[in-house]
């Protein structure tokens, strides 16, 4: 019981630190938004080891972020192994070839009319296709390795992708298009200096959506044949040992991985969109 009070406790200090940092004068300075989220946190992780330990929790069910970190601490070369695997090889190539190939699309279809008509309605079918029904018959076709597990990420990034980057390309106006037509642009030279440049909050987008369910879509994949390495792999087997912990230490690698990748997404958006509403505050 005293455990369960003590957890309270961290809330309500954690409550009152945030409530004055986010409403005080200094609220707006980069280093109050930081420390905003970074106490949430904190206080989550607190409060999770005060309450799992005082009641008695099985490690079964939910181990204390104390055993989490330890058995990260202590499997860090095969989780590493798992890294490579499974967000190296698998869903970065899956995810650059993917936004890649829709990217190059989208200026397909942007410039042929009856592309759009055709290729946009197949794309939201495609993306209606559940993971669970493609990926083994991916893993069937590309076999076992990160192949497979990079196909199964382009089908899930590639039409995302696309959707957005063709309303990106439609973003401009008719007076702006009529304006580069009359000082004797071509649709490549209005492509290079007026819709991509508008189009590039919509990709930044897309990228942003498709970071994740490349992630996603790698470990998901794995699911249904892989060697043995790999982060979806090492879920499933450690579940079926009931080691938790290395789940959760699994779990927490893709988790920071995403974050970084989506963190690393919107600082080059800031510095490529500068000039854009939405990043002039």
């Amino acid at each position: 019981m005293i455990h369960v009070i003590g957890a309270l406790v961290v809330w309500a200090l954690g409550l009152a630190v945030n409530l004055r940092l986010a409403n005080g004068p200094a609220h707006d300075t980069r280093a109050a938004r930081l420390a905003v989220p970074l106490i949430f946190g904190a206080t989550i992780l607190i409060m999770w080891e005060l309450i799992v330990t005082g009641l008695g929790v099985p490690r079964v069910i939910l181990p204390p972020p104390s055993e989490i970190v330890a058995t990260f601490a202590a499997n860090l070369p095969l989780l590493w192994g798992d890294f490579v695997q499974t967000i190296l090889k698998g869903a970065l190539s899956g995810w650059v070839i993917g936004c890649g190939a829709a990217v190059l699309t989208a200026l397909l279809v942007d410039r042929y009319a009856y592309l759009r008509d055709g290729l946009l309605p197949l794309g939201n079918f495609m993306a209606a296709l559940p993971i669970v029904g493609t990926a083994p018959i991916l893993v069937m076709w590309f076999g076992f390795g990160w192949q497979s597990k990079a196909a199964v990420v382009v089908l899930m990034v590639y039409f995302p992708m696309l959707v957005n980057t063709v309303a990106g390309l439609q973003e401009t106006s008719a007076m702006q298009r009529d304006l580069m037509h009359t000082y004797a642009a071509g649709w490549g030279k209005t492509l290079r200096k007026l819709r991509l440049p508008a189009a590039l909050p919509f990709i930044f987008n897309g990228l942003k959506i498709t970071s994740t369910l490349a992630l996603i879509g790698a470990i998901v994949a794995e699911f249904f044949g892989s060697p043995t390495q790999g982060l979806g792999f090492r879920i499933s087997t450690s579940i079926g040992q009931l080691d938790l912990g290395l789940v959760w230490s699994a779990i927490v690698v893709a988790a920071l991985t995403g974050t970084l990748v989506y963190g690393l997404v919107v600082f080059v958006e800031k510095k490529a969109t500068f000039w854009h509403p939405s990043q002039r505050g």
